[in-house]
Parts: C-alpha cells; sequence; structure tokens
C-alpha cells in the first residue's frame, strides 16, 4: 500500500511539473505572437503612411524673383498603391501648394503600369509643370521600332504626356519676373552634340539611300533620328539663353558622386555657363531609403553601396563641392532589392523643396 501511495504521489508530482511546463510554454509563444503582431503592425503602420517633407534649401546667389519658388519632388513610386485612387498620398499632400513637381524616376509599374502614376498625378492642379526623368526601371521612353501609332514615343510616355507630365529630353525653363529657373537632364552636361549629331545625321543617309526599300522599322527609325536631330537643335538654341544668374537644376534618377562631378568640373571649360559648374541644386532618387531599415537605424543593406550605409549617401540632404542634392527617400519598393521585398520601417516620403536666399542651415 505504501508503495502505491508512493507512486501515486510521484506521478501527481510529474503532472504537475508538465502543467507548469505546458503554461510557461503557451505563455512564452503568446509573447512571441503578440511580438509578431506588434512588429507586422508597426511596421504597416510605417510604410503605409505617406509622409510630406518640407525642406528649405539656400541658394545664396538666388534671384530675388525666385525667393519662396517650391519642388514638389517625388520618385521611385514603382506603380505602389497607397489606398484608393492614393488617397494617402491626398492626405500628405492636403492643401499643399508648390511651383512645380519634378519626378525623378521609376514610377512606373510592372510592365510599364501607368495608372497609379496617373492617380497620383490627378491629385495635382492641372496647371502646374510636371516635370520627368525615367529611371533605370522605366527604360527609354523612346521607341524605335514599328509599333501602334506615328509617334517615336513608347506608349507609357505618350499617356503620361497626354496627362501634361513634360518628360526632360531637354533643359526646360520657366521664368518668374527677373528670375529663370532651369531643369536640366543630368546627362547633356556631358553630351558631345557635335559628335551625336554626326552620327545621327549618318544614319539618316544610309537610310535615305535606300528610301525605296524602307521597312516599317526603318521607318520608326527614321522619325526617330529626326526627332533626335531637331532635340539637338533645341539643346542647341536653349545653350544660348543660359546666364550666369539663372538658377540650373539637375535632374537625375542616380544620385550624383563626388568623384563624378570632379572629373566633370575638370573637363569644362569655366567660360561655359552651360556647366555642372552652375548647378544650383540636385534631385535625385534611385535608393527608396534603403527599402528596409532598422527603427531608429539605417538601411540595412544597398546593393551599390553595401550594408548599413550612412543615410547622408542614399537619402536626403548632402553637398557635392557646395552644390546642394538631396536624395528622394521615394515612394515604393524596387526590384534591385532582390531579397528585400517591400518597405520595411521605411515610411514612403515626397518632399517640398522651398527655395531660399536666405540662410537658414548654418553653414
Amino acid at each position: 500500500m505504501r508503495r502505491d501511495s508512493n507512486r501515486y504521489i510521484f506521478s501527481s508530482e510529474i503532472s504537475r511539473r508538465h502543467q507548469r511546463h505546458r503554461k510557461r510554454r503557451t505563455v512564452i509563444l503568446l509573447v512571441l505572437l503578440l511580438i509578431v503582431v506588434a512588429f507586422f503592425l508597426s511596421n504597416f503602420l510605417i510604410s503605409r503612411r505617406v509622409i510630406l517633407e518640407e525642406r528649405k534649401i539656400t541658394i545664396l546667389d538666388l534671384p530675388a524673383d525666385l525667393e519662396q519658388y517650391s519642388i514638389l519632388h517625388i520618385s521611385d513610386l514603382h506603380g505602389a498603391r497607397y489606398g484608393e485612387k492614393q488617397k494617402a498620398i491626398a492626405n500628405a499632400l492636403d492643401n499643399t501648394r508648390y511651383s512645380c513637381v519634378v519626378m525623378t524616376g521609376d514610377m512606373l509599374g510592372e510592365n510599364h503600369d501607368t495608372e497609379p502614376l496617373m492617380e497620383l498625378i490627378a491629385l495635382m492642379p492641372e496647371d502646374t509643370p510636371k516635370y520627368y526623368i525615367p529611371g533605370d526601371s522605366d527604360g527609354s521612353f523612346i521607341d524605335d521600332r514599328a509599333h501602334s501609332s506615328l509617334s517615336v514615343y513608347t506608349d507609357w510616355a505618350i499617356r503620361l504626356m497626354d496627362a501634361g507630365i513634360t518628360i526632360l529630353d531637354r533643359p526646360i525653363s520657366e521664368t518668374r519676373g527677373k528670375g529663370t529657373i532651369w531643369f536640366i537632364p543630368e546627362e547633356l552636361y556631358n553630351t558631345d552634340l557635335d559628335m551625336l549629331e554626326w552620327n545621327y545625321t549618318q544614319q539618316m543617309k544610309t537610310l535615305n539611300a535606300r528610301a525605296t526599300s524602307l521597312t516599317a522599322d526603318d521607318a520608326a527609325r527614321m522619325r526617330v533620328l529626326e526627332y533626335q536631330l531637331e532635340r539637338i537643335a533645341a539643346i542647341r538654341e536653349s545653350m544660348k539663353q543660359f546666364t550666369t544668374g539663372d538658377v540650373q537644376v539637375v535632374v537625375t534618377h542616380k544620385p550624383l558622386e563626388k568623384g563624378y562631378v570632379n572629373q566633370t568640373f575638370s573637363w569644362t571649360d569655366k567660360e561655359d555657363v552651360f556647366s555642372i559648374r552652375y548647378a544650383r541644386l540636385i534631385l535625385a532618387g534611385h535608393y527608396n531609403g534603403g527599402q528596409w531599415r532598422i527603427p531608429f537605424g539605417g538601411a540595412v543593406y544597398v546593393p551599390e553601396k553595401g550594408w548599413f550605409p550612412a543615410d547622408s549617401e542614399i537619402m536626403g540632404l548632402n553637398y557635392i563641392r557646395e552644390t546642394p542634392q538631396y536624395i528622394s527617400p521615394g515612394l515604393g519598393s524596387a526590384p534591385q532589392y532582390k531579397w528585400q521585398p517591400g518597405r520595411l520601417f521605411n515610411s514612403p516620403v515626397i518632399t517640398k523643396i522651398t527655395l531660399t536666399r536666405v540662410d537658414q542651415q548654418g553653414r
């Protein structure tokens, strides 16, 4: 009887221990579950809330009539939607006023889907100038093959232009009183127009020599060559209009590096007004703020920059030879981050940049 009693007492003790272990495991699992839920919920709230960031950038020789000129800088939407008809973006913009919109590329979705971008554009006043430079995911906006129209532009480029967007393939200016501001595709500063014109002219001669046997693709190529020669003539005409008092805004998808800019400086004539020497602001995108970020920290990995790059290299304001460069943190998620899908603890950002002559940055 005593042995049976001891066995019973021992079995009961084991049972109580098992119950305690199960309770601990249950508590641990619940805590882990709550942590996971909190992680995903906080990431959702952060990465789906669009922020309007406001920046004042000092240009000491800014013409008085361009004081408080403002640029709404948008980049790297990558076809993302933030609510029905981009409601989160509409909430961020609210009644914000700005002089123009500059989009630094990669705004299209997969297969050049323009609808999310069109929904964004619909939030903006129709009469506000809107400038676009294609990014690496966009591809060329020129189609030199036979396609559905006689235009030299791709179908997606035509849709953007029909929506009031100017694709920057040449310098474009705006004038306010006595102040002129230019928006310039960065690549033009290093383009040999003479060589380019000669090359296009030779191709035209080759096609004209067999004009009676041109294919549909040949005819499309001919239209592109005519467009390119007209573009070169327009660029040359613009270059005659530049003055040292004009504000040159360089528009590029990928941010400029100091070594590249220094090399460009060494190649250019100091007397040449159309020069990156006279750039007063550089606008760029491309990095999406690193896509995945550590809370209260920085980016995890950027393909071109490596692990844990400094924020100054991939987003926000930095300076190259005293020229301010603003890199947009972007809105969407880019395909070059192959193992970092979506944005992680990385709020989508649109930036309103206001130009001023008053030094408000302590520089």
